[in-house]
């Protein structure tokens, strides 16, 4: 799984919408969303600082770590 993303849960807890949170902390509705739905590639420490301040929550509320399956095996590292 990676990187679980619960923005929407805070949301929901807070009950604020997408475009409310997007423009309290200067993002777009698009990008929020972007990070919203897990698809972001990165996220900025300036962007997860603005909402944990207006969800008034931790970094780990907002993303969660859930391992792959088991590994197939010892993983070696070349080089």
């Amino acid at each position: 799984m990676g990187i679980l993303v619960n923005i929407d849960v805070m949301l929901a807890k807070r009950k604020m919408g997408v475009g409310e949170l997007s423009e309290k902390i200067g993002i777009t509705p698009a990008n929020l969303a972007v990070l919203k739905n897990g698809r972001a590639k990165a996220v900025r420490f300036s962007t997860l600082e603005a909402l944990c301040r207006e969800l008034q929550c931790q970094p780990g509320d907002l993303l969660v770590f859930e391992p792959d399956s088991e590994p197939d095996g010892p993983r070696t590292v070349e080089g």
